[in-house]
């Protein structure tokens, strides 16, 4: 009988693609995919250590794969597996750890899925993580996650990324439309571009520092590709995110009216202490461009609160910026100390219930920003895209522009593209809509 293999990941849209190229492999050497929650001979978890939850979490996601089988082989690769291996490896439970360049080759490290006394390690000195591998994930059967790039040069004081994932690195453009391709042979109508610093996009491209391609080469390559309804920016930097590309998208055959792009504070203070690489000038401007050529834009933030030295009057100032800024909602983290980063051993922590605090405030502000979008869209005319999911007896889309609707759940919608009206905000601050017609179906 072919043994059953199940994966948890955690984390990113990136470790979502980077699981299913694993998860890949394993069918390849004749295993057969299983839900994580069934019963399964091995189990494979794909760690996050980007916030303090991330890490804890892993004990509990291990537990759970004990319970459904006490005597199933337990691996753990990722960020986490790379930064602190022999913690996890230490786990009661835990089989084998792999590193940032042995997590692809993971079935070269099994043998015949015997327990082990102890974790095993595999893994490399950070420095020599210097190639790349390419990855496309496919979640649901609406949007694909496609990974363009790896690693990050920037030196960012709270960000342990570049210890997990080494340098900046790119797949070159050959690949990225051949896996493009290749998602729109699946009916997948929506691709959502992913990587540690996407804007980065075409250094390292052939194994050297130089840029081959830019990220604006990237967007108008994959524009061309045929199949592909939707494609979808993720994360990028201000600073990389040029206005020529803004002017790109607002005439493209594809990419959507979408940009979540990162400011972390709204302080100067704050950004230079971070080690950010602008200032709230230059993010005042990407936005305003923004706005200039697609009013009906949405335009996601990320943002820290707690950060050493962030003092009430930077906080506020983080606010009032914020609250001013013509943007559609935020995402809120709060700082955690990690270690081997500088901002670790900065002075004047922030006390955690202060963090909670400021926290709380960012999140009431987002659902006030997202509020007001949704509001500002009523009596437009969009294209939903359905997701496969019946949530209570509804499924929801999500519109080009990122306003999340609902309908009274219907199989026939799923993974269905549809013009619609935008009506009205329900009391769950789901938008309501009207049908005008069907684009594309199954």
């Amino acid at each position: 009988m072919k043994k059953k293999v199940a994966f948890y990941t955690l984390g990113c849209k990136l470790n979502f693609s980077e699981t299913s190229t694993i998860a890949r492999s394993f069918v390849d050497e004749g295993f057969d995919r299983v839900d994580f929650a069934e019963a399964a001979d091995m189990y494979v978890i794909n760690t996050c250590s980007v916030t303090e939850n991330a890490d804890k979490r892993f004990k509990s996601i291990v537990k759970q794969a004990q319970k459904k089988n006490p005597d199933a082989f337990v691996a753990a690769v990722g960020c986490y597996a790379q930064l602190k291996p022999e913690e996890l490896a230490a786990v009661d439970g835990v089989d084998l750890v792999l590193g940032a360049t042995e997590k692809f080759k993971i079935t070269d490290y099994i043998n015949d899925l015997s327990k082990n006394d102890f974790g095993e390690v595999h893994s490399c000195e950070i420095e020599e993580v210097d190639f790349y591998v390419g990855s496309y994930a496919i979640g649901d059967r609406t949007r694909a996650f496609l990974k363009v790039q790896d690693g990050c040069d920037y030196k960012c004081t709270y960000c342990t990324i570049p210890l997990a994932r080494g340098i900046s690195r790119s797949d070159t453009l050959d690949n990225v439309l051949k896996n493009a391709a290749e998602i729109a042979t699946k009916n997948i109508k929506e691709i959502v571009l992913t990587g540690v610093n996407i804007g980065d996009y075409g250094k390292g491209e052939f194994g050297n520092k130089k840029h081959q391609h830019t990220f604006l080469d990237l967007v108008k390559a994959l524009d061309t590709v045929e199949g592909i309804n939707r494609l979808r920016i993720s994360s990028i930097e201000p600073n990389l995110l040029k206005n020529e590309t803004i002017e790109f998208v607002s005439k493209s055959n594809s990419f959507v009216p979408h940009f979540h792009i990162p400011l972390q504070s709204g302080s100067d203070a704050i950004l230079k202490l971070m080690r950010r690489r602008y200032l709230t000038n230059l993010y005042i401007d990407r936005v305003a461009k923004i706005r200039e050529v697609m009013p009906h834009a949405c335009v996601g933030v990320d943002v820290i609160v707690g950060f050493p030295g962030e003092t009430d009057e930077h906080f506020l100032e983080t606010y009032h910026f914020l609250n001013e800024l013509d943007i559609s909602y935020l995402h809120v983290f709060t700082y955690s100390e990690r270690d081997n980063t500088v901002a670790a051993s900065m002075d004047n922590v922030v006390p955690k219930n202060v963090r909670a605090k400021r926290s709380k405030m960012l999140r009431g502000l987002s659902v006030k920003k997202r509020r007001a979008f949704y509001e500002s869209q009523l009596g437009t005319t969009r294209t939903v895209l359905f997701e496969s999911e019946n949530k209570e007896g509804y499924i929801n889309g999500f519109t080009e522009n990122y306003v999340k609707v609902k309908a009274p759940w219907n199989p026939e919608l799923v993974n269905t593209l549809h013009k619609i009206e935008l009506t009205e905000i329900d009391e769950d601050g789901l938008v309501r809509f009207d049908f005008v017609n069907t684009i594309a179906t199954v």
